[in-house]
This record gives C-alpha cells, structure tokens and sequence, in this order.
C-alpha cells in the first residue's frame, strides 16, 4: 500500500487576516476567512497546503480519516434493528438493552476527553492504533456477552475507544490543513461520518438476513480490524515531536478552560452541538414516527433514511463547490437558516393536518441537504483558531460537546410520552433556532473584537 506523506514541506509563514465582518461579503482569495490568530514560528511552516498532497494521496487520506470518522457512528447504531431480538437472547427487557445505545454514547463523549489530549502529548499515531485495537476486541467479545451488564459495560468500552477515531481523525485534519483546505476535507469527513449513522440502521437489518444478532458485531469488528490495519500501513505520524504537549491533569484540565472560554471554539462548537441535537432528533425518533403514526414498514422506513442520505451527500457536495464563491460564516448562515425554515415546513405540514410520509420524508431531505452545510464548517471554524499544541484537546472537548449536548437533547423528544411527529419536530426546531441564535451571537462578538484590536 503507497505510504501518504505528510512530511513538512518547508513554506513561509502566511498571516492570517482576523475576521472584520462576519455579514460581509466573501474575502479575496488571498485572505484566510476562518476566525484564527495569525501563525508564526514551526507551527506556520509545519502545515501543509492542499497543493502538497497529489490527488492519490489526497483521495488516500479521505479514505483513512473517514473510516476513522464512521467509526464510532456505526457503532452507536448499527445495532439498532436487533434490539427485540437481543433482548429475547439476553433474557432482559427492550428498555434495557435500549440503555446500551446511552452506553456507548456515553463512551464516545467521555473517550474523546481523554484520547485528545494523549494525541497532543504523543502524536496521532499511537493513541489511535491503541483505540482501534481495544475497539476491535471489545466489538468480537460482544458476540458472547451472557447477560445485558456485560453487553453494556463492553458498549461503554467500545464507545470509549471509538472515540479516538472521531477526535484524532479531525486533529490530523488540523495538523495537515489549514483555513478553506481544513473546511474541504471536514466537509469529506462529515458527509462519510453522517452517512454512517443514516446507513447503519439499513446495513444492519441487512446482515439480519444473513444470522443472528451476533453477525451485526461481527461485522463490525471486521470493520474496525480493516480499519486497523489500514491506519498502520498508509496513515503516518502527523504531529512532529517538537511541537507535541506533555502537560498534568491540572494543565490539561486548564487548557479545556482556555478553550470554553475561546469564543472562536465556544461559538462555533455550541453551533455544532445544537444542530446535531436537531439532526439526532430525527435519527434516533422517526423510527417509532413513521411506524406507529404514517404506519410504515421496516423497509419503507429504511428507504426514507436512503433518501435523507441522499440529501446529506448533496449538502456535502454544495458545500465544496461553494468554498471558493462563499464566505465561511455566510455558508454556516445558509445551513442554519435552510434547517430552519425545513424544519418549520414539517411543523406546518403537522399543524394543517396534511403531513404524510412522503411529504414529511421531503421536507427531512432538504433539511439533510441544509445541514451538509452546517457541520464541516462549524468544525473548522472551532479548531483552525487554536494552535497544534491544542488541537487534540480542542477536537476532543469539540467531540464532546457536540455528542453529550446534541444527544442529550434529542432524548428530550420522548420524555413526555411516546414519541410524535409534534414532539419530534418541537425538539428540532429548538436545537435549530438555537444554534442559529448562538452563531449569530458568536459572529458579532468576533466582529467586535475584530474592531477593537484594529
């Protein structure tokens, strides 16, 4: 297998014009538009510009970063057609094993607190072969669980070292770009980690055909086995050792609160966090939605995530072709805003009583399309402002939020009773104002503090 390179390329350093205006239009091409102090030093001429990578290596390095990206999101459901069998094999109730799914999310938002800020002391490579190979073995012993405790306590596990894959895989971004470059591949990366999640639920009734619930870990741990090897032959170290950070947990501890106090990294992460809570509303409920209230089948309901993935992938599409012509603040603005007003059709739609599966599946697909634009740059906006030496925690803390905020919202849809096409679409267009209300927050403090250092 071709080793990618990503050795540093000897470059002057380039400064990095702070925003003025958040609502004005797009810079010149030769203006860096994401929110980020300027570089000097072995950090400005240790990045690579997108020039530097020959389009097999580039094509090599999506490869690698979006398996790690789709990871931890196939993990969390790809299960998900299996939980009536596996609580008849385990013997327990469905509520039980439904807690299995918090199990994991759970590891995943508490794994990338740890897991970034090891990458920052000991590079990339390292913490993420060691989180992929316990990932693997904690996925294979699940096939022989005995009772629902041990299913969980290994679904925490799995979680906790699937999250080096989330974090580490968008450090390397950092590491490797910089500014519009850094938003191209996280708008890669979001579109195969937002499929995963849309796709795991179909791939998984799929192997049902094939077995028991067993083969859906098996596969799984097949992946994250391919996923393994795959790091260690084409994914080299990129985080030279003279710029990695060996602090305490007292330091560490610090620079989380350097970074929530950031508003570069709050504004930007908090965006995230919210308009995943919207986009995990629907994955997780229009499930029970669209069987129990549109009386579909489980087939019609896996074409309605076929379709919406379709929309994610456009999105992602739209968004590439729009870096050149638009602002990075004013994409993020157009993907709040999209989100908003298809969310408000659903509602609607709900309110005149003419809301239907195919009308309904509509207004999801454009929202999908709208929220492509909102997740890659939101993403670079929160990290291409901080410093190598805090990438890996600010991913980390980035991950972190965005899962434990963004989940913990979308549960809220259901705490009321069975959950409603009503209660679904409350819960998102919530999530979706607020994070339209903190961007715009977030991009007139920048534009202050813009005026005022000037």
């Amino acid at each position: 297998m071709t080793m990618l390179s990503t050795r540093p390329e000897r470059r002057a350093p380039t400064a990095v014009a702070a925003p003025t205006d958040t609502t004005a239009p797009a810079v010149a091409a030769d203006r860096e538009p994401v929110a980020a102090a300027p570089r000097t030093g072995p950090e400005a001429t240790n990045r690579r510009p997108a020039a530097g990578l020959t389009r097999r290596r580039a094509l090599l390095l999506v490869a690698v970063l979006g398996a790690l990206s789709a990871i931890g999101p196939l993990a969390t459901d790809l299960y998900l057609p299996a939980l009536p069998q596996i609580a008849t094999d385990l013997g327990t109730s469905e509520s039980s094993v439904k807690l299995t799914l918090t199990s994991v999310m759970a590891g995943l938002a508490l794994g990338q607190l740890v897991i970034g800020p090891l990458s920052d002391r000991w590079g990339r490579r390292g913490p993420l072969l060691v989180g992929l190979a316990v990932f693997t073995a904690a996925t294979f012993g699940i096939m022989f669980v005995p009772d629902v405790a041990t299913f969980s306590l290994l679904r925490l596990v799995q979680g906790a070292s699937a999250a080096a894959g989330l974090v580490i895989s968008r450090a390397v971004v950092r590491d490797v770009f910089d500014g519009e470059a850094a938003a191209t591949f996280f708008s890669r990366l979001v579109l195969i980690a937002g499929l995963a999640p849309m796709l795991g639920p179909v791939i998984g009734g799929q192997l049902l055909f094939l077995g028991s619930w067993q083969i859906v870990f098996g596969a799984l741990g097949a992946a994250g086995l391919v996923t393994l090897v795959l790091v260690h032959f084409a994914l080299p170290e990129s985080l030279p050792a003279d710029q990695r950070r060996r602090i305490g947990v007292g330091e560490q501890l610090r620079v989380f609160g350097e970074l929530l106090r950031d508003v570069r990294f709050v504004g930007p992460t908090l965006t995230l966090a919210l308009s995943f809570g919207m986009s995990f509303t629907y994955i997780s409920t229009f499930s029970f939605v669209s069987q129990s209230q549109f009386g579909a089948s489980a087939q019609e309901f896996s074409l309605v995530f076929a379709v919406t993935t379709l929309g994610m992938i456009l999105g992602n599409q739209v968004n590439v072709a729009l870096i050149r012509r638009l602002e990075i603040h004013r994409r993020l603005l157009l993907g709040l805003g999209g989100a908003i007003l298809s969310v408000l059709a659903i509602g609607v739609l709900e309110a005149a009583g003419s809301a239907g599966l195919v009308s309904v599946t509509a207004a999801l697909f454009v929202m999908m399309v709208f929220t492509g634009l909102i997740s890659p740059n939101a993403t670079a906006l929160a990290l291409s402002g901080q410093s190598a030496t805090r990438a890996g925690s600010g991913s980390a803390l980035l991950g972190t939020l965005q899962f434990g905020i963004g989940s913990g919202l979308a549960a809220t849809a259901g705490m009321s009773g069975p959950v409603t096409l009503s209660s679904m679409t409350t819960v998102m267009l919530a999530t979706a104002v607020g994070a339209a209300v903190v961007f715009v927050g977030f991009a007139v403090r920048a534009r202050r503090t813009a005026v005022a250092a000037a």
